[in-house]
Formats: structure tokens, sequence, C-alpha cells
């Protein structure tokens, strides 16, 4: 049986019929060993790629880019312009391993598909040519493969060209970008080389000291951590070096350690020839077996249900051919069809997400339709192009109906005309495109959102501060959960990361910032998982439009080179665009200028250096980052942007008054919000003279709760115009206690006084109180019932008429109703009426003639009852005043149970 599935896959092999031999487990790879392919372009990676297989026995005729039949350039475009667009795929067995081969693009403008497939290395392979040695390109790539931790085998490529040294290549490899880079080309067991290994690691020079030699774990060891580089010299397309880099991987290249539990992670999304969707991933643990139910929950995203489907094929690629497999192992690389949402970057299982990206498009164009297309239809369809290439960033402008998308580069551009062509059907074009900018801040700012429509409610205080630069966004909290609940919080960090927020110079996204979240609050019924959305929005907003804001621009690590009869020129144009220029070397009879430059500068400047040196210069780019834009007034002044009139992005907020929410313009809202941020920048006001806070509480007011009616007080004012009913109060002491005997006397028959009122949202008190809370969480009645049993009792020693108030609640018609609990009032609102509203107008109706408190911890309510000249009291402090009342009656009953105590003192007849 196991013959016969062999010989079916090779029969399935493409047309150079790669003989893979697979080491079957129920149709599986063992020991897989992810391994990329990454050089700078023309390089000769492809070419290497094609002499492995071969070498390895799993191709029969060796294919070459320039005769375009390489094995991994299978699509059209690929083999006509000699260049790798998209990752593929390549098995190759090897020794005990089985190594798959992802041959990765080399052209700058598909970085994007690059970077993506470094997520699930196991080693890379970085291809150099003997003749260019290291390029702005390569710097780019070592960097990125130290960013992901990938250990890297180096083959110096075209050894066989005139002109190239390996040992100069060698000291430049090791100078430019590490000094474990060492030569392994023809020293096997040379003495040297393994007192040059050990000298790369403290731990192996002190082994190599005892023993005198290094062993092979210690090489694995070594180049797993990163401390070691082993180089190959040779000739690709001769075949030379092949075999001693094929027996390096299999001696010093290791199968990682994968968890029992199922893990993934993607890399790529793409879609075969019958259109059907793949999702392109490595098994990180566990196994992946067909029909399998895979389930993802973004955990940053509690709200999200998620998503559950099945895997209804697994393929095992080489070359554009596949094998489909029962079920893969960890290590194995393979394309799974079933799976609908998934997306390049995202964690499966056990597997957490990626990182985002470091390379980013620079440059932004406008998809020009052909007339009669409806735009709509086309933006669906490029959504699906979207979903291979993320940061292809399709967007749609409603007041422009236009569709926008970022790009790269040109080369770039001109591949997706063709894509879109053939597989829609659109003969688009674009506009001549824009430069995609970034925004930053450069000094702390404290952002404020406050979100109340009716029935709505949530604040967010965030700081904003400036990160170092290439930094991107980063998030963090400072709020105590005694003041917002952890789920509110994170729910606010979800809000924070789950877009790019826009900057106010010209609308470019906002980079290089860290945002602290310093405080919020959430009403216990009317905040919805919205309202903090729109709070967080409106403080990121109101934040940036108080900062000194910084333009930040892309730009380029360049090379040019260029005849000798084309210097000066090339010296003009270069010192005109940039001050970062290094001195020019000679290389080949040429002259290489290297620096780096905006790349609203370099945009078009190879076609002009392809015209001034008559086809003999060559202009390099490589993405640097971001940095300060030299022109930023006439960019901003060019976008034409306004912030205010930016209606998607407001920074106003909106509080509520009277039952009906008002925007408040980004300028006022410091004095509108309900809380304090906790902290103090450089160029704010003065404290105020008050106890000293931390968190945004103020714990004074914990130990005094009236003492906040003053500032409650001032709010209002200042929100509506004055208090004219009368003065706002604190709740007088209570007088001394008269002896006993007395006071007992004067409740039996007290003078007749307009009684006062005590009003109680009922929900609020109980969530507020913690035993309560628990017993809600459980059976809400006997919540409910307890909290009226705790206020007829307190009431029992109150001259004061408790009604407490319930939102409608499981009562017929929801018409709502007022009965007599013993001794107090409870009322249940109508339907659509809520315990804010009633309470606020039955204050505004009795508080004419009687005092009235209120027992809540809504800020909203607050401030409307203080505008009634109501009193307030928090859930805590109405508890403290309970436990005391407890208290009380408990001495009354110690003093009735006391020898020669007489009934008549309290009842006399």
């Amino acid at each position: 049986m196991e013959h016969d599935k062999i010989k079916s896959m090779r029969r399935s092999a493409s047309a150079h019929t790669c003989s893979i031999t697979f080491s079957f487990g129920g149709n599986t790879l063992q020991n897989n060993l992810a391994v990329g392919m990454l050089a700078h372009v023309d390089a000769g990676k492809t070419t290497l790629t094609e002499a492995m297989l071969y070498k390895g026995g799993c191709l029969r005729q060796l294919g070459r880019v320039d005769h375009q039949n390489a094995f991994l350039d299978t699509d059209a475009m690929e083999r006509k312009r000699g260049i790798t667009i998209f990752a593929k795929q390549a098995v190759l067995p090897l020794a005990d391993a089985t190594l798959t081969l992802l041959d990765t693009p080399g052209h700058v403008d598909f970085s994007a598909e690059m970077e993506r497939t470094l997520q699930v290395l196991d080693y890379a392979i970085l291809v150099i040519s003997g003749t260019d040695g290291v390029q702005g390109h390569t710097a780019t790539l070592w960097q990125l493969l130290a960013r992901y931790e990938v250990p890297v085998f180096l083959f110096i490529n075209k050894m066989d060209m005139p002109g190239a040294d390996s040992a100069a290549q060698l000291s430049a490899l090791q100078s430019q970008l590490h000094a474990g880079c060492l030569s392994f080309t023809g020293r096997q067991g040379d003495p040297a080389l393994a007192e040059e290994i050990a000298l790369c690691d403290d731990d192996a020079l002190a082994r190599f000291l005892d023993h005198g030699e290094v062993g092979d774990d210690t090489v694995v060891s070594l180049i797993r951590r990163r401390k070691l580089f082993p180089c190959y010299f040779g000739s690709a397309l001769k075949l030379d070096g092949i075999d001693e880099l094929l027996q390096g991987l299999a001696r010093y290249a290791r199968p990682g350690e994968y968890p029992g539990g199922f893990g993934a992670k993607v890399y790529k999304i793409s879609r075969d020839a019958q259109n059907n969707r793949l999702t392109h991933l490595k098994v990180t643990g566990g196994e992946l077996t067909v029909k399998a139910a895979l389930s993802y929950r973004n955990p940053d995203r509690p709200e999200d249900p998620g998503w559950s489907e099945k895997v209804n094929q697994i393929r095992i690629y080489s070359g554009e051919k596949f094998t489909a497999v029962d079920k893969a192992l960890p290590g194995t690389v393979c394309a799974v069809t079933g799976l609908t949402r998934t997306y390049p970057g995202q964690g499966l299982g056990v597997e957490p997400a990626s990182q985002p990206p470091a390379l980013e498009p620079v440059l932004s164009y406008r998809v020009l339709l052909p007339d009669g297309s409806d735009p709509h239809s086309a933006l669906a369809q490029l959504r699906q192009l979207e979903e291979e290439d993320p940061q292809l960033a399709v967007s749609w402008t409603e007041s422009t109906q236009e569709i926008h998308l970022q790009l790269m580069g040109e080369v770039q551009l001109e591949i997706l005309q063709t894509i879109i062509s053939q597989r829609l059907g659109l003969a688009v074009t674009f506009d001549t495109g824009s430069i995609l900018y970034r925004e930053t801040i450069t000094r702390p700012v404290i952002g404020m959102g406050h979100f109340e429509p009716l029935r709505h409610y949530a604040e967010v205080h965030l700081l904003l501060e400036p990160g170092p630069r290439g930094s991107g966004l980063r998030f963090d909290s400072r709020c105590s959960e005694d003041i917002l609940p952890r789920s509110w919080q994170r729910l606010v960090l979800t809000h924070l990361a789950e877009r790019e927020h826009p900057g106010v110079l010209t609308g470019a996204p906002v980079t290089d910032i860290k945002i602290t979240l310093l405080t919020g609050r959430a009403h216990n019924k009317h905040t919805e998982g919205g309202d903090f959305r729109q709070a967080t929005y409106r403080a990121v907003r109101q934040g940036l439009m108080q900062a000194d804001c910084l333009l930040l621009e892309p730009w380029y690590r360049f090379q040019l080179k260029v005849p000798a009869d084309s210097v000066g020129r090339a010296m003009t144009d270069l010192q005109r665009m940039t001050d970062k220029l290094s001195l020019p070397e000679t290389v080949g009879g040429h002259t290489l200028f290297t620096g780096a430059a905006p790349v609203a500068a370099l945009r078009e400047y190879a076609a002009e250096v392809t015209a001034y040196t008559r086809g003999r210069g060559q202009l390099a780019c490589s993405f640097m980052g971001f940095a300060p834009c030299l022109n930023q007034d006439e960019v901003v002044a060019a976008a034409g942007y306004s912030a205010e009139r930016d209606t998607e992005n407001p920074a106003d907020s909106i509080f509520c008054a009277h039952g009906a929410g008002f925007q408040v313009k980004w300028d006022q809202v410091k004095d509108h919000v309900h809380l304090d941020s906790g902290l103090r920048l450089d160029r704010d006001e003065p404290p105020p003279d008050t106890a000293p806070q931390r968190n945004g509480t103020d714990h004074t007011r914990e130990r005094n709760p009236f003492a906040l009616d003053e500032e409650l007080k001032t709010i209002y004012e200042r929100t509506y115009g004055a208090v004219k009913n009368r003065d706002i109060l604190p709740v007088p002491p209570r007088p001394a206690r008269p002896p006993k005997e007395v006071q007992y006397k004067s409740q039996a028959s007290p003078k007749y006084e307009p009684p006062d009122y005590l009003l109680v949202d009922g929900y609020n008190i109980i969530h507020g109180w913690e035993d309560l809370s628990a017993v809600a969480r459980g059976n809400l009645d006997a919540a409910r019932q307890a909290l009226m049993d705790l206020l007829s009792n307190f009431r029992g020693f109150r001259q004061e008429e408790i009604i407490l108030v319930f939102d409608a609640y499981k009562v017929p018609g929801g018409e709502g109703s007022v009965s007599r609990y013993h001794n107090i009032s409870v009322v249940y609102t109508k339907e659509a009426e809520t315990a804010d509203a009633y309470i606020e107008k039955v204050t505004y109706e009795i508080g004419r003639r009687h005092r009235v408190t209120v027992a809540t911890s809504d800020g909203a309510v607050q401030l409307i009852i203080l505008g009634h000249g109501a009193l307030r009291v928090t859930p805590q402090a109405l508890r403290a005043e309970i436990e005391q009342t407890n208290a009380d009656i408990r001495a009354i009953l110690e003093e009735n149970n006391r020898p020669g105590f007489s009934p008549s003192i309290i009842f006399p007849e």
C-alpha cells in the first residue's frame, strides 16, 4: 500500500517529475523543517532552490530562470519577468528530515509576501551575490531575520563570476552582518574552524579549551541561538557548493520542539485554479486532521463570538502540484481548504498571533474603474485580493465614491493590474499615486473622551506619549480596577488596537506613540461596549488636537551604481535629495553611492538613472522606515485636511442633560468631564489645593462621601446655569443623642414636620454592594428581597420616607407599579422608563417642598439631582449609615434586656 501511495505521488508531480519520498505515518511528513530562501533580487535565490532540488533527487531536469522553466516559477508573470512574485514551496527529503523549501520574493516591492513567510520558518538560507555583496535589501532581510529570531545559513552565490573573492566577501559579511559568519566550505574537520566556532560563545570556548574540539550539538545550539552563521560559497548555476550546503543542513539543522496541544500559524491566503480558498499554515503543535473542526476567538475582543469551521482537505504542495494527506504533524507546512475567515499572521489553537509587520507600503493609489463599472461590486472583488495581501489596505471613500489601495512600488502596481485583469476581469488603471505619510506627537498630552447620549455612558482619559521612532503604537493601563473594572479596561485597550487612528495634520495614521489608560467610568446599567469605543476614539482624537504633531514620511535606504562618466550627475542629484550620503566607492569599474533619502525624492529616480546612464546604471532601494518630513508645511497645505470637519473621526464629546445628548467641542471637554485624570503634565495648570490623588481617585472623598457635592454643583452650574431653588448643603451631622430615656419618650409623640425622602436606585445599590452583587449573580429576586428587608429595617429607625426604585422587571404589560413593602415604597418603573428617569422626575416634584436624598453612584444622575436641589449619597455611604443604624438598634435591644428595665419608659401609658 505504501509503495502504491509513493508511486501515485510521483505521478502527480510536475513536468520536472519531482520524485519526493515521504515518510508515512498516516500520510504525514516526519521531522519537518521549514527552510526559507531569501535574497536581494538577482542574487540567484530561485536558481539555488532549483539546484538543491536537483541535487536532492527531486528533479530529473534542471530548469533556469532565464529559460522560463524554473520549477518554482509557476506563474506566467514570474516567468516573463524573471522574478519571484509569490512565495511557493517545494518538498526536499534530506537524511532524517524533510525540508519544506519556501522560495520568497526578492524584489523590494513584494517584501510583504516575504515577511509573512518568515513567521513559519525554522531556518533561512540567505543568498548573497559574490560580486555584489551585501546590498540595501540584504541588510533589511538580516534585520527581519533577527526580528523573527530565525537561524540563518548563508550561501554566497556566483563565485564563478569575475571579481568574486571569497575572503573579501567573508570579511564584509562579518563587518556588515555579524561576526559569527564563518566559512564552512572545504573546512570539514579543520581545527581552525573549531577554534573560530568556539570564539562565538563563552561556554563553547570553555568546552573547547577543556576538550580541544567542538561537537555537533554545540554547533547546532549556536546556530539556533543566532550566534553562529555557517557560510557556504559556490555557484548555483554550475551546481558548485550545493552538496556541501545540503550536507550542512542535514548535519546542523534540527526540528524544533512542539507542544502537545494543537497550534498552527497562518502565513498566506491564496486561491487555486478552481478558485478554492487556500489557507497556508504551519502546524506548530499537536496534529491537524481532515474534517477537524477549528475554532477561533480573538483574545483581545471577548465580545466577538469567533468562528468554527471544518478542514475539508490538507494539501502538501511541491511546485504547482500537491498531494492530499489525511493529517499533518508538527512542523508540516501545508494548505487547507474549508476555512473562510483566516488571515495571514493569525494563530490557531495554542499558537499566538504574529506581531504587526515591520515593512509597510509607502504609496497610495486611486483605482480608476472602466466606464459603466459598479464601484461597490469592484470593491467586493478587490477585498478578495486584500485577503491574500492585507497590506493592500483596500479602502472606500464614501464622500468621493472612490477606491484606494496601498502598494510598495511601481512593479507591484503593474503586477496587481495584471492580476485584477486576469482574475477579476476588470481593466482598471490607477492615478499617479501619492506618498503614504504617518503622524506622531512630540510631547505628552492627556486626551479625554465622553460619550453619553440618552441611556448610554462611557468616559475615558488617555495619556499619549511620544515613543521611539519605529516603535509603532503601544498600549498600557495604569487605571485601578477599583475605578474601572478589568473587563472595561480590556475593552478600551482593544478599541485602541483595533484600528488605525488618523492624525490631525493630514489624516494620516498616527504611529510611534504610547497610549496609557489613566481612568474611566462606566454606568452599571446603561453602558454598552460601543459606548467605550466612541469614548476611546474621541479621547485619542481630543488628545491629538491638543498635541504638538509631527508629520513623518517614508525613507529608502539606497545603493546607486553608475559608470564613471555619470558620477557628476549622480552626485548632484543625490546632494539635492539628501544629506545622508556616504563617500562613494569604486566597485568593478563603477562608482557606488550608498545612503538614505525620502521616498518622495527617489520615487521616479530609477527611470532617470536608466536614462542618463543609457542603461548602465542601477538604483536599488529598500524601505528604511519613517522619519520627520522635510517639507511638512507644504505637504500639510497640499493635503487640505481639516480635522474639525472630519465628521467620521470626531474629537468632540457627547454629554447628557434633561434627557437629551448635547455636543461639547474638543477644547471645552476638560471643563465638562466627570472624572479627574489623576495626572498633571508640565503644561497643565497647577493642581488644585485638594487631597492627594492616585489613579484618578480622591481618597478624601472616599472618607467623606458628601465632599463631592460641592464639586458636582460647580460642574452643574458651569454647564446648565446657577441652581436657584436653594443652597446645596451637606447632610447635617446627627445631633448628639440625649439620654436614652428622654429620647425614647420623644419618639413616642414626635412633633410633626414635613418628612424627608430617601430615593434609592435599587439595581445601582445591589451592584454597588459586594455581598448583594454576589447574591444577584445567582438569584436576582433574592438580592432585591434582601435589599428591601435592609431598607425596611433602616426605615423603622429613621424619620425619612424611603422610596426604592427598580427598572421594570417581570411586570405584566410593563406598565410599572407602586406598592408598599412594610414601611417603604417599592416602585417598578414602566417598561420604557429607567430608574434614573423616574428618580429625576420625582426629585424635581418633591424637592421643592421636602428635603430629598438620592442613593446612587451614577455621575449623570448626580448632576441632575443636584440641579433639583437634592442631596446625594453613594452606595458605600448608605451602607455605612445602615450599619450604624443596626448598631444603634443593637444598643437599644441591649438596654431593653438589662435587669430592671421598665417598658413604660418607651411606651408610657
